[in-house]
């Protein structure tokens, strides 16, 4: 049991309509693009129709219910553990947290040569980047970094992602904190 099964349960909860939709985000989705970074857990971006409550909360009611159907019944600190990962749901949230979703690409992620690959959705490095610093975490910053020291995303799709979610600020003080030189700064533009 592994990631490549945790990953056939959370395209199977896309097919029986639990989830509309997910993509893998945090330290695991940021291994798509940069050095793999020490986690526990699977962050998993989620949207799902008629999750919202009476009262307007949004319930994950129906994905514990339908885990526990199939015999996921482990916690593991925030998640449910899913075929040996603890997989913690995070439905969207916000605007930052809709655009990621729907511009998450889908990939093969390969497993290891004997398990082969699974077909999977993953934020793109520059929403990753963008929900890192919203989050602003000293994790997050220290992810923030890997990606620009290897120029793992596209400043043009960050800085627009930036100004679109109102993070110019926050950009604009981690730079100067970390002493990078901002692609989005003004005078930098054409």
């Amino acid at each position: 049991m592994g990631m490549k099964q945790t990953l056939e349960v959370l395209n199977q909860m896309v097919a029986d309509k639990i989830i509309e939709s997910y993509a893998i985000g945090g330290a695991m989705g940021a291994y798509n693009y940069i050095e793999p970074a020490f986690t526990e857990d699977l962050d998993i971006l989620v949207s799902f129709e008629h999750a919202a409550s009476a009262s307007g909360l949004v319930t994950l009611t129906p994905i514990i219910t339908y885990l526990a159907s199939k015999g996921y019944t482990e916690f593991r600190k925030e998640g449910v553990v899913v075929s040996g990962w603890p997989v913690q749901f995070l439905p969207v949230a916000n605007h930052l947290d809709a655009e990621a979703l729907n511009e998450a690409v889908e990939i093969d992620i390969e497993i290891s040569p004997s398990e082969g690959s699974v077909r999977a959705r993953i934020l793109t490095a520059e929403h990753i980047m963008a929900t890192a610093l919203a989050v602003g975490r000293p994790k997050d910053h220290i992810r923030l970094t890997q990606f620009i020291e290897t120029n793992a995303y596209d400043s043009d799709t960050l800085c627009g992602i930036i100004d679109r979610h109102e993070l110019r600020a926050k950009w604009a003080t981690f730079c100067a904190r970390f002493d990078i030189s901002d692609p989005c700064s003004d005078t930098r533009k054409p």
